[in-house]
């Protein structure tokens, strides 16, 4: 009898094998088919185009700063990306309505090829006004959940394709080695294995598969080195070695090109002295040739007059953001450089035929216009409710003395401090609705303070700047925090950044001032990188790493009162002093030199 079933179960197995095998060996011949389908339009298509109409694919501007509509098609323009400046218009109909005008231009050229509409839209479609907002992606690594993520990815790519985008310029799969550097925010982690992980989550909610109708197209970035320069410095040199770039950094590009990524962006930084937008090694050599991605390779903001020009096509480059008056240079120049022989037609025609393969995987050729039954699901209540999850996950409680975290609701009296309780701006961070981010809100969030009353029973009072000190308070929970910045504006030491690795004197104001009161003390910190707070974290009964949530500021109220627990870890080792930092890095998993304050993964929950 149990033979028998060994046997039976043996078979069962063996079906189930056979069962699988034949769905991925069918879906592989779809996407070879498919592939091969694609090539023979291409193969057509690429013969009938001119020089001209070659590099215009290659040519990405910005349509309200750098060209008027008609030059859409008499400049044979191959993509739009729209980021900080004037807007598309103020509802997202007007926005779809916008870039079908443009989609319809071009599609009006001789050879009638569409638009790709770039974005970045690093943490929900964060150019649009009331759109969700999730948390920056160091609050989704601090949740490790790759299933959330991936929904986090979907939702973007859902709200970004309602507004009009097909491209994405996401997710940022740099691993920072120092929180010097101004975009460790837009990471996931400092753990290459956590990075990666997370990485193909992404991937696969943006993308979806291209053989099944992809929601957008994602862009894997920066490569390579960006976030682990020397010193955090943006654009900086990377010195690690070769060996370590390969089993440190290289990872994430390899599980996002497994995962069928459509773009990769190369990044401001030097390796080895060489500008990353003119490496050719690492381009063409490791990307495209030892990684075999089929993608487009796409430079960074004006990277043709910062980086050599014609080197930078001759060195892998596909698409060119030709933006803040590139654009005429690097046409005119492009096409002198093939005239010459100092860029060759061949790869010229790599180029376009990358850029051509990705628009038919996209169907645009089939399905060029925005869809206006999407427009609903922009900031959706059902969205709202995975990014809640989001935040409420990605928070990592560092200290509870005394179990003063979960607080009871029917608490008497609760004072609430600091301006970053009380605005969607501060608790987002840059990169949302402007470039820079700002302190003022913005449509559909709810900020942390709202998110207090709504379950608190007993009194809540605000007490934004901690000049109306509550020493009657049951508990004080203080919000401190970093003002929004993005990119090269957050570096720590830039000349024109007020942003240090330390809280400013006004916040650690409020800590002192409720302190000496004796007033039980929650701090929680939002910012887009460990800060330097050892103090007061000693000052606190309990301190929390919020990160950037977003627009669900509830989703913090919910976990401070104890409706869920805390499931973060610190997707980064938390430094103990400013002197963790006189080397090229900090406390980090990569280099275990400097005793961190917090390990990598460190997070505690209620008992």
């Amino acid at each position: 009898m149990t033979l028998n079933i060994l046997i039976h179960v043996l078979r069962c197995f063996a079906i189930s094998i056979a069962f699988l095998y034949s769905c991925y060996s069918n879906q592989m011949a779809k996407e070879k088919n498919a592939d091969t389908t694609i090539a023979s339009k291409i193969d057509a298509l690429l013969p009938l185009m001119t020089l001209e109409e070659k590099i215009g694919q290659m040519t990405q501007v910005r349509h309200f700063n750098d060209i008027i509509e008609e030059e859409v098609a008499t400049r044979y323009v191959g993509s739009i990306i729209h980021t900080e400046g004037s807007t598309p218009g103020t509802t997202a109909l007007e926005w779809q309505l916008k870039f079908k005008r443009l989609q319809e231009i071009a599609l009006s050229t001789r050879l009638g090829i569409p638009l790709l509409f770039g974005v970045d839209a690093v943490h929900g479609q964060n150019t649009f006004d009331g759109a969700t907002i999730f948390p920056h992606n160091i609050g989704l690594g601090a949740s490790g959940n790759a299933e959330l993520v991936k929904k986090v990815a979907a939702i973007t790519a859902l709200e970004s394709k309602a507004t009009g985008f097909n491209w994405v310029f996401s997710p940022c799969v740099a691993i920072p080695y120092n929180e010097k550097w101004g975009r460790v925010y837009e990471a996931f982690s400092e753990s290459t294995e956590l990075t990666t992980k997370l990485t193909k989550a992404s991937i696969e909610g943006h993308q979806g598969k291209f053989s099944d109708s992809p929601i957008v197209m994602a862009t894997a970035k920066h490569f390579i080195g960006d976030g682990s320069t020397d010193y955090g410095q943006e654009g900086g040199e990377t010195s690690l070695s070769l060996e370590e770039v390969k089993e440190y950094l290289l990872p994430p590009y390899k599980a996002a090109i497994e995962m069928g990524v459509g773009s990769v962006m190369t990044s401001f930084n030097t390796l080895n002295g060489i500008s990353m937008h003119a490496h050719k090694d690492h381009i063409t050599g490791t990307l495209k040739n030892s990684l075999k991605f089929d993608g487009i390779v796409v430079s960074d903001w004006k990277g043709y007059s910062k980086y050599g020009e014609n080197n930078i096509v001759d060195a892998g480059i596909d698409m060119v953001m030709a933006v803040d008056g590139d654009l005429e240079m690097f046409q005119k120049g492009l096409k002198k450089a093939v005239k010459s022989g100092e860029v060759s037609m061949d790869r010229i025609d790599d180029a376009v035929r990358r850029i051509l393969r990705q628009k038919y995987r996209l169907g645009l050729f089939e399905s060029p216009f925005p869809d206006p039954e999407l427009i609903d699901e922009i900031g959706s209540d059902k969205h709202r409710v995975v990014a809640r999850q989001a935040v409420r996950e990605s928070l990592v409680l560092l200290k509870n003395e005394k179990n003063i975290l979960p607080l009871e609701k029917n608490l008497a009296k609760i004072v609430v401090v600091g301006e970053h309780a009380d605005s969607a701006g501060l608790q987002s961070g840059g990169w949302t609705i402007d470039w820079q981010g700002a302190d003022r809100d913005y449509k559909g969030a709810t900020t942390i303070l709202e998110g207090v009353k709504k379950l608190a029973r007993g009194e809540v009072i605000y007490d934004p700047h901690a000049t109306n000190i509550q020493d009657d308070a049951d508990v004080a929970l203080i919000f401190i925090g970093e003002k929004p910045y993005a990119e090269f504006f957050g570096d720590v030491g830039h000349e024109v950044s007020d942003f240090e690795l330390t809280l400013t004197e006004s916040h650690q104001g409020y800590i002192d001032a409720y302190e000496k009161k004796g007033v039980n003390t929650v701090v929680i910190l939002l910012s887009g990188r460990p800060l330097v707070s050892t103090k007061q974290i000693e000052q606190s009964d309990a301190f929390v790493a919020a990160w950037l949530p977003g627009s669900e500021g509830d989703g913090i109220a919910e976990v401070l009162f104890g409706d869920y627990n805390f499931k973060g870890k610190l997707p980064h080792s938390w430094p103990k002093s400013i002197g963790d930092y006189k080397g090229k890095y900090g406390p980090n998993f990569w280099d275990d030199s400097i005793e961190p304050l917090f390990p990598f993964g460190f997070g505690l929950q209620y008992n």
